[in-house]
């Protein structure tokens, strides 16, 4: 990657952070209103024919819309701007690059596997998202 490259990435890894920060969080409608939807908060998208909401009146929360998106150069990333990439054993960390991708353990992973591929990792030069506790004292 060229420098010219990377100083945009880190722009625009910035300048997502700044848009995530204004972004609303985009809750489910009458959520503050039916006790049975304060368990489920997740976003659903109003359908109904006067719903104030769909309508985007004054004083309903916001909906969900294309322009709260972040920059497609750096959608996906990690926050270091590095791709994830997700390993289940040693020989997955074979098909990437230490340069450009970021580690993360796989869930179904054993922890005696998960130090294994921690350390192969580390020695390869990659960076790991998400450590198992034991290999870093925790």
């Amino acid at each position: 990657m060229s420098t010219t490259q990377e100083k945009d990435i880190e722009y625009y890894l910035k300048l997502r952070e700044k848009i995530k920060q204004k972004k609303p969080e985009f809750l489910r409608y009458l959520w503050w209103k039916k006790p049975k939807f304060k368990n489920d908060l997740k976003w659903r998208k109003p359908k109904g024919i006067d719903n104030k909401m769909r309508l985007q009146l004054k004083g309903y929360p916001p909906i969900v819309k294309i322009g709260y998106r972040g920059p497609s150069i750096v959608r996906g990333l990690h926050p270091q701007g590095l791709e994830p990439a997700v390993v289940h054993n040693v020989n997955d960390l074979d098909k990437y690059n230490p340069v450009k991708h970021i580690i993360y353990i796989g869930s179904g992973v054993g922890l005696k596997k998960a130090i294994e591929i921690y350390k192969v990792a580390v020695e390869k030069g990659f960076r790991v998202a998400n450590p198992p506790r034991t290999s870093i004292g925790g």
